[in-house]
């Protein structure tokens, strides 16, 4: 830190060599002084005195006079640069932006066009005016300079002739200038981006101690996004590749095993009729041969087949890599925090993202395709919907975690094709035997005249059952015998498709080396760091309190000064935590506890609200149709009010899915998680119960609630009142029920899945495209080629794969839960799903920024909640087979009262009578068309009202419960044994994994003692060599002997029993490295299998 008089005042004691110095100018490195809490306060207390900070990186204007005594300053600086610095010293080059993308390979290189740009940080930094040109040298104002690399910045004028640096020659190195004051015509640097300065300068510091090369353009804007490049050298990535426990392929291959016989020729047979459907993907079939992967370690460098340094990690591996070190980097001087995840909610930067591997659209040869590319021609293009997916390649480029959420859509979509089959055929059962169908030729038989009673209060007549003809043949399509074979098929399928998911799961893990990894150990979220740092402060401020009112308990033997500063740099250190709060306890999160319980429990009844809220608008409507005049409005009020419902429903449905996604981010932050994982778990489990909750409690009432407390003529249950509760159709509510959830299944899809997801971001990139179009245009001229980090921070940022599973697990449910009533449901989820795998590899390759590859083993809390689905599945079909159609009805009818064994009279079985002269005063119909009628039909099973236990239950009633309640049971049970069975059957593991594990295991313990001998070799070898170059002090004694190699013995072997000398002492480990030390100097012949890499 330097500091200095303004240019125009007069130095009271010049400096021996001239340069116009005051004596009270100091010198403090970058790494000491920038960053402290001293100079923040320092520039508080100087503010007063017209004191301005200067932004980094200035470069001087064309009108700006250049300074003499440049020769002199050349060389001064290049002095400066010839001097040994630490590496916390060590400054951000500070470049222009090549001309042309390709001057930089795209820009995904520096600026020498060798080092690979593996990480940006995106930052919006304000330049202001704070240069001194020839016009600006009188200000008399005192400022107070810093520059981070200790030299002098020159004043102007006169006092710059003699040692000055010229300020455009340090800003070429990548100095960093900074005034602390106000000059006179430019804006000041507020204090928030003062202090957002300083922290990216320690964080960027500390980044470079780390081992990461920094890069930063030289900016020309007075405003708008800067970017910091980011590089991996060899020696981190072998580091952290060796923290992180990276598993890559050795030079020992392997064959694997073919099968033979039979099945290899099916194999054979099956690969060449898949063939066609194979994306065209450059080595994505490795053949027969497979390499051995081992845990990445610096020791074993000869193992690895390490062509080049450049490509031996991909560019996933090296991006996940510099942000392990990203988010585990701690800013300690300026603010006690950890990691790049609080900054950006810090706003210090706002955003750090790996770049894309260049732009998407293939411009040359079609080998010469990068990764982006062939994704995007292969997977991301609506034409390629019949070829399997590239999961390899897309765990490559994205990480594990987003493979394994295309390879689970891949085999959900896949298996959702026999459950297409199995349900088109199932409705075209339907179809076939509607006219064979002997309730459906009752219903409309208009011979047997069924006088129903009336449908509402007053204003409604009497009508025939046989007008309801098209309701019961198309309910017969769906409530068929059919219904419950495919029910039983679906809760298998459920099961068999989660079992199928555990093998290929296990076969992914195989094959991408995921086998045996360790959990990676997470930081704190920023959210728990500030609530814990909170908490600390007030406990500190309690402490202070406390001492202050008993200040004779205060001793000597309180923690001050350096040792204070110590405690709080360890404290920060051990992951931000405090050494006394080690984390937040139930009572810091029992607000957020009560407010999502009572939260949760309001949104339940919101939703319950506008459920009942449609059930009103039903009443109502189909009461005020009933009074219309016009006989059309009369007949088709059930299809309309049932039509119109259910889009009501699914508008609000959609509505209030937005709605509990923001609920659900709320209230988990309320809850303060304190990782990544909890937080996200935590997210899923809520978001999860208030849109399922919301999804299919329209769909729940209708199945098992509507129409069972309707009451019975004469003595109806009325909502207000005034309005009667609804009734089922006479086919039964499953009609109602198929309509319900064939619409709002579709309508989700259709409108939340596609629309939301193509509309909205395209309306969002056309908005932002106005917005920068009208600067664009006035700066066309000077506006240089966009990099690859310039694109990729105009896309849209990842926001996690949550949104993707829920769409996907509540369409399951639909599939699953409610498929007995909608056969088709399967075959609209599988269209959808053909059509979103190709949106979501579209989105992912051109609409999002590249995410960092996350490892993962398995699909985490998702699976449970499929397994919790699937097995609620099973209940829910045994309840909608049983007391939603009328199967379980037709049974008893058909084998317990029709004295023909024939469905032939069901219709007259399921009607009750009614005696019209017990109608309630006014509730009987004002006017009646039908002439003098006496008795009317409903649909229940009660006694007649000539029965001494007139309109109670009949014995009928208790016989047809007491069937469904034993379907029920026997249903359930029946489909858990089977399921058991599939999942006994169907090991988790494939047989061939096994036995390659096994085998890899067995290579690479030989591959280990092959090393071992070799290594061992040659240190005898080398005692050998030392004996003959000293033969007199080295010479074995006759009781001593050189090391005898074994199978089983890898150590050095002590002194024989022949020498004399007591027992035998057990030798340590030996290491290669222990002897290369001592041999250095001796001559030998190094080999490719021996040579080891410094790192």
């Amino acid at each position: 830190m330097a500091l200095r008089r303004s240019p125009s005042s007069t130095c009271a004691e010049p400096c021996p060599n001239g340069a116009g110095l005051s004596r009270v100018s100091t010198a403090l490195s970058e790494s000491s002084s920038i960053h402290s809490d001293a100079l923040c306060h320092l520039n508080r207390e100087l503010s007063g005195i017209g004191l301005k900070p200067m932004p980094y990186n200035v470069l001087e204007p064309e009108g700006c006079k250049e300074e003499p005594g440049a020769e002199e300053s050349q060389s001064l600086l290049q002095k400066r640069n010839s001097m040994q610095v630490s590496p916390s010293e060590d400054k951000i080059p500070v470049v222009d932006a090549p001309a042309s993308p390709q001057a930089s390979s795209e820009g995904l290189y520096f600026c020498d066009g060798q080092r690979k740009v593996d990480y940006v940080l995106v930052f919006h930094h304000r330049r202001h005016g704070s240069l001194r040109c020839t016009g600006t040298s009188s200000v008399s104002q005192d400022q107070l300079s810093i520059v981070s690399n200790g030299n002098f910045p020159p004043p102007a004028g006169s006092d710059a002739r003699r040692g000055g640096v010229r300020r455009e020659e340090a800003a070429s190195v990548g100095e960093v200038f900074m005034e602390l004051g106000m000059v006179r015509g430019s804006e000041p640097m507020e204090a928030a981006d003062h202090e957002m300065h300083l922290i990216r300068q320690e964080f960027e510091a500390n980044l470079l101690e780390a081992g990461l090369e920094v890069e930063r353009d030289r900016e020309t804007k007075t405003h708008g996004p800067s970017f910091t490049r980011i590089h991996a050298p060899w020696p981190v990535l072998c580091r952290e590749a060796e923290f992180l426990k990276i598993k890559v392929p050795t030079k020992q291959s392997y064959e694997l095993k073919e099968e033979s016989g039979f099945g290899s020729s099916m194999s054979t047979v099956w690969r060449k009729l898949k063939q066609p459907f194979q994306p065209n993907v450059p080595h994505q079939d490795h053949g027969s041969t497979k390499f051995l992967s081992h845990c990445f370690s610096r020791d074993k460098l000869h193992m690895y087949n390490i062509t080049s340094k450049d490509t031996f990690f991909d560019n996933a591996t090296r991006g996940r890599i510099v942000y392990e070190i990203l988010r585990r980097t701690v800013c300690v001087r300026t603010c006690q925090t950890i990691g790049i995840s609080t900054l950006i909610a810090k706003g210090v930067y706002d955003a750090a993202f790996p770049l894309h591997d260049g732009d998407y659209k293939v411009t040359g040869h079609l080998e010469e395709r990068n990764d982006r590319q062939v994704l995007f021609e292969e997977w991301a293009r609506y034409s390629a919907f019949y070829k399997y997916q590239p999961i390899d390649l897309v765990r490559k480029y994205f990480g594990e975690k987003i493979g394994l959420y295309f390879a689970w859509l891949g085999v959900y979509t896949q298996l959702l094709i026999p459950a297409s089959i199995v349900g088109i055929i199932v409705f075209g059962y339907g179809v076939a035997t509607v006219d064979t169908n002997i309730p459906s030729l009752e219903m409309c038989d208009e011979r047997l005249n069924f006088t129903m009673c009336p449908l509402c209060d007053g204003a409604c007549d009497y009508w025939h059952l046989s007008t309801a003809c098209g309701t019961a043949r198309a309910s017969h399509l769906f409530d068929n015998p059919a219904t419950v074979f495919f029910a039983i098929f679906m809760s298998l399928w459920a099961v068999l498709f989660l079992e199928h998911w555990k093998r290929r799961q296990i076969s992914l893990s195989f094959s991408w080396d995921l086998t045996g990894i360790e959990e990676d150990e997470e930081h704190p979220r920023p959210k728990y760091e500030t609530i814990l740092l909170q908490k600390r402060q007030r406990k500190q401020k309690k402490k202070k309190k406390k001492k202050k009112n008993e200040p004779e308990k205060q001793e000597d033997g309180t923690v001050t000064g350096k040792d204070r500063w110590r405690q709080k740099l360890l404290s920060a250190m051990a992951a931000g935590v405090p050494t006394v709060i080690e984390k937040l306890t139930w009572k810091d999160r029992l607000p957020g506890y009560f407010m999502n319980i009572s939260s949760i429990l309001f949104m339940f009844g919101l939703t319950f609200s506008a459920v009942f809220g449609v059930i009103i608008y039903r009443i109502t409507v189909s009461a005020l149709m009933a009074m219309s005049p016009d006989p059309e409005t009369k007949s088709n009020v059930r299809v309309t009010v049932t039509a119109t419902a259910v889009i009501i429903n699914l508008v609000v449905i959609l509505i209030l899915d937005e709605i509990y996604g923001a609920v659900a981010l709320w209230l988990t932050e309320l809850e303060i998680p304190k990782t990544e994982t909890n937080f996200e778990e935590r997210l899923i489990l809520k978001a999860f119960l208030l849109k399922f909750m919301n999804a299919y409690a329209p769909i729940f009432y209708v199945a098992f609630f509507k129409g069972r407390f309707a009451g019975r003529p004469g003595s109806y249950v009325y909502v207000f009142n005034d309005y009667r509760m609804e009734e089922c159709a006479p086919g039964g509510c499953l009609i109602e029920l198929c309509i319900q959830l064939s619409i709002i299944m579709l309508g989700k899809q259709l409108i939340q899945n596609n629309i939301f997801e193509i509309g909205i971001p395209k309306l969002k990139k056309l908005i932002r495209a106005l917005k920068d179009k009208e600067p664009t245009q006035k700066e066309k001229d000077e506006e240089r080629p966009p990099q690859q980090w310039n694109l990729d921070y105009a896309l849209a940022p990842f926001e996690g794969l949550t949104p993707e599973y829920m769409e996907m697990i509540i369409q399951f449910g639909f599939v699953s839960l409610f498929v007995a009533s909608f056969p088709l449901a399967p075959l609209f989820a599988l269209l959808n799903n053909v059509i979103e795998i190709r949106l979501d590899a579209r989105k992912f390759v051109t609409e999002l920024r590249r995410p960092v590859a996350a490892r993962a083993k398995d699909i985490g809390i998702w699976y449970n909640i499929l397994s919790g689905m699937g097995k609620l599945s099973v209940i829910i079909n045994a309840f909608v087979i049983s007391f939603t159609s009328d199967f379980i009805p037709r049974l008893v009818y058909q084998y317990m009262y029709s004295q023909t064994g024939t469905m032939h009279g069901f219709i007259d079985h399921t009607l009750s009578f009614f005696n019209v002269s017990n109608f309630k005063p006014g509730t009987a119909p004002h006017s009646s068309d039908h002439g003098d009628i006496t008795v009317c039909r409903y649909k229940d099973y009660r006694e007649p009202p000539w029965s001494s236990d007139a309109y109670q239950f009949s014995k009928q009633y208790w016989s047809v419960l007491s069937a469904r309640l034993a379907f029920v049971i026997l249903f359930q049970n029946l489909v858990m044994f089977l399921s058991l069975m599939v999942a006994w059957v169907i090991p988790d593991v494939p047989k061939t994994i096994v036995e390659q594990l096994k085998r890899e295991k067995k290579l690479l313990v030989d591959l280990f003692l092959q090393e071992e001998k070799e290594k061992f070799q040659l240190i005898q070898s080398l005692f050998v060599k030392d004996a003959t170059l000293h033969p007199k002090s080295q010479s074995p004694t006759p009781g001593q002997a050189f090391p005898v190699l074994g199978r089983y013995s890898t150590l050095p072997s002590g002194p024989t029993a022949g020498d004399g000398g007591g027992p035998r002492a057990r030798c340590r480990a030996a290491s290669f490295s222990q002897f290369s030390e001592r041999i250095s100097s001796l001559p030998r012949k190094e080999n490719a299998n021996s040579k080891h890499t410094a790192v």
